[in-house]
């Protein structure tokens, strides 16, 4: 199939487009590499696709892989644009769309609200439309468990209520759900959403979690511990992420029709489990063989202080349970961290 991977140069856009090309399928990857982290660690990612950090630089321009050839293309572009977008759109065909493009990070959303709204609604809006009018067969959205909010019947299921948000960014994936639906619902377009759940693995966002606190050991530096500790997360290895969207991709969203079932689906990502921020840091602690100076903060607004996926959505319609242990996820991430950062 032809693939649009919006989010290419982003942590789970690199890998998918990865994955989608191992397979076979022609992907087209787009990414507007802006400054919320390091670019550099983004044009690192797209130089293991075969894209030149100089080719990747110049905005709205199709840039072909030097790995993959034709197989993979890479177009910096803002998918707000809504002339440019529509051009691309109407260049290609494309089969499946995966929209990972969208402004991250709870805690950011408190001090730049305006750019969630450019990049998560407008957007996505804008994808929308471009889905709709150029024949796009199916959207698959990233969502996230943020969502869920301040909920407290544990395990989250993608049918209980998400009406209270308690971040901006939360608030955005909330409404692109509600977006999505809409258009299933009037234009026949089938869209998947992906709630996604505290994703962690090799070329990871230096502004998470697993990241932070290897960065800080390694330099003898404290971590800063949230809630003093008392937190639980559903750690999600990234290839249990991208098996469970490829399985997506690859399923003919046909079925749906022929089925009659709902043209809009949603579904919870995640390792089926809680497991304490504690334990999580001591398993980094194991896997360096350090020790972390724990500075023991209270809660950040707009956190939460558990989150555990349901994913029987996702096993019996596509037979597929994430199950990456936190202890090999770990290690893979730590022997990437030393080879890339050379410590």
């Amino acid at each position: 199939m032809k693939i649009l991977v919006t989010g290419a140069a982003g942590f789970i856009g690199y890998h998918l487009s990865k994955k989608l090309i191992e397979q076979g399928h022609e992907v087209i990857g787009l990414d507007n590499i802006n400054d919320y982290y390091t670019p550099q660690l983004k044009f690192d990612r797209l130089k293991e696709l075969g894209i030149e950090q100089e080719a990747a630089t110049a905005f709205n321009t199709l840039a072909p892989s030097d790995r993959f050839g034709a197989q993979f293309q890479f177009i910096r572009m803002n998918l707000e644009d809504r002339t440019e977008l529509p051009k691309l759109f109407s260049e290609h065909s494309f089969d499946v769309v995966c929209n990972l493009a969208a402004q991250a990070g709870v805690r950011y959303s408190l001090e730049n609200p305006e750019s969630y709204i450019d990049s998560n609604i407008v957007g996505f809006l804008n994808l929308l439309e471009c889905c709709r009018h150029y024949g796009c067969k199916h959207l698959i959205y990233a969502s996230s468990s943020s969502v869920y909010g301040l909920n407290k019947k544990i395990p989250f299921e993608t049918t209980d209520n998400v009406d209270h948000p308690i971040s901006l960014y939360a608030a955005t994936k909330k409404s692109n759900e509600l977006m999505a639906y809409t258009y299933s619902h009037l234009y026949g377009l089938p869209t998947t959403g992906l709630r996604f759940f505290t994703v962690y693995g090799p070329w990871g966002r230096p502004d998470m979690a697993m990241f932070l606190f290897t960065d800080a050991i390694l330099k003898g530096e404290p971590i800063k511990v949230f809630n003093k500790g008392v937190m639980e997360r559903d750690f999600t290895y990234i290839d249990d992420i991208i098996g469970g969207v490829e399985r997506i991709v690859n399923k003919p969203v046909e079925q749906r029709r022929e089925a009659d079932e709902s043209l809009y689906k949603l579904y919870n990502i995640g390792n089926n489990q809680s497991v304490k921020l504690t334990d999580f840091i001591a398993t980094i602690e194991a896997e360096l063989g350090l020790e972390a100076e724990k500075q023991l903060l209270p809660m950040q607004p707009g956190d939460v202080a558990r989150t555990w996926a349901k994913v029987d959505g996702l096993i019996s319609d596509y037979g597929y349970e994430p199950n990456t242990p936190v202890s090999e996820g770990v290690r893979e991430f730590v022997l990437w961290f030393r080879d890339y950062y050379k410590v």
